[in-house]
């Protein structure tokens, strides 16, 4: 693959390891942010998807906010330099300290994901005596049609407020003093490939926005969330999500208000590509179907083969002779510790380098130290300059 030019310099690196594509990064968000182009628009990075510092840092230099769902992610977002009038916080199980921390920076708003929570939140920003801004989550019914653990949006989900509760918020939110009500907020689910999906939530966006306006609410902030896939099949190919189609969907379709910004949250799309899981053969073992090939890398690594089924693209960096098939199988004590199975890839032997591929999101960041493994570190592209 094309990406790899520092295969040899791989060599004298201990794996596994992850390995940051920095160019490939800033292409890519650079993408972005051409394809949403001028106008009310602002773009939050999702932290969740990868919390390293040096992403952050080159996350940062393009003006992104940030978009976090935890107080630790947004004390990060903060260390790294991302301006707290930047910064939203969703989630579903904020705590008080986390809350109030939120407050004490002073953060550009929570998104608010149940009635009890605007109730805490105005209760905190009543003792703090801060004023606080917040968007109501809403959870629209809308089928992402991706893997079930990874929906979001649907009723029988934990996130959000459905719309049955919308009147009830409305009477709240009426009542209130301390907080500020300034937007709206929707996160339907990830890895969405199905563009029309995104079209179902930009009707029931127009429905709720309608609604509130029949309530006399014109709000200055309307959040659609993120979701948008790559392509975990050909990532050279399609290095670069489809962003046009993305953004043109919400462009076409959502009634935007005068004077109101829409914001985007978007994690594995920006991040994804640039990251790849280096590990090494340690031993090919015979078996009754296949051969396993068992790697140095695991699901403390990555997890999402384990936790999803998900499949990576992998390549044997090392050799491209002949043909076999495995199953591609990591260190840990758990049978689903597999990245693949019955994988056809060329022959392999103890001590080749292999790269399991789009790690950048949802690698790094759900990694774990189960069985007391140290963390893998972590290599950037021009390091080896």
């Amino acid at each position: 693959m094309s990406i790899y030019t520092n295969v040899d310099q791989f060599l004298s690196v201990d794996t596994p390891f992850y390995y940051y594509d920095i160019g490939l990064l800033q292409k890519t968000i650079k993408s972005a942010k051409e394809a949403l182009g001028n106008g009310p628009y602002q773009i939050h990075y999702a932290l969740k998807a990868n919390s390293n510092p040096r992403i952050l840092n080159e996350v940062l230099k393009f003006g992104l906010g940030a978009d976090c769902v935890s107080g630790n992610e947004v004390n990060r977002a903060i260390e790294v330099g991302f301006d707290p009038k930047n910064i939203l916080f969703a989630g579903v199980g904020k705590t008080d300290r986390e809350i109030n921390s939120g407050i004490k920076h002073d953060i550009f708003g929570f998104n608010v994901e149940s009635l009890e929570e605007l109730k805490v939140l105005e209760q905190l920003s009543k003792t703090s005596g801060k004023k606080t801004r917040f968007a109501l989550r809403i959870n629209p019914n809308v089928d992402a049609g991706t893997h079930e653990y990874i929906t979001t949006g649907k009723r029988d989900n934990k996130f959000g407020i459905t719309l049955e509760e919308l009147s009830l918020a409305i009477s709240l939110i009426k009542s209130l003093e301390y907080t500020e009500f300034i937007g709206i907020h929707f996160h339907i689910g990830s890895q969405i490939i199905d563009l029309s999906r995104f079209k179902e939530l930009v009707d029931r966006c127009n429905e709720v926005q309608s609604l509130l306006l029949d309530h006399s609410f014109e709000l200055p902030h309307i959040n659609v969330g993120g979701g948008l896939g790559i392509d975990y099949d050909q990532p050279d190919k399609n290095s670069i999500a489809d962003f046009n189609g993305y953004f043109s969907c919400f462009k076409r379709n959502l009634v935007q208000l005068p004077n109101q910004t829409l914001h985007f949250e978007l994690g594995r799309s920006l991040v994804g590509q640039c990251g790849t899981l280096i590990a090494r053969v340690l031993y090919i073992k015979p078996a009754e179907k296949t051969s396993f090939m068992i790697l140095d890398a695991g699901m403390t690594e990555l997890i999402r083969p384990a936790l999803y089924r998900s499949l990576h693209f992998i390549q044997n960096l090392s050799s491209q002779e002949g043909s076999e098939v495995y199953d591609v199988v990591g260190p840990v004590c758990e049978t689903s510790d597999a990245f693949a199975r019955g994988l056809s890839m060329p022959k392999a032997k103890r001590g080749d380098l292999l790269a399991i591929c789009s790690a950048g999101a949802y690698g790094e960041a759900m990694a774990s130290q189960y069985n007391l493994r140290d963390a893998a570190p972590c290599i950037f592209s021009d390091d080896f300059k």
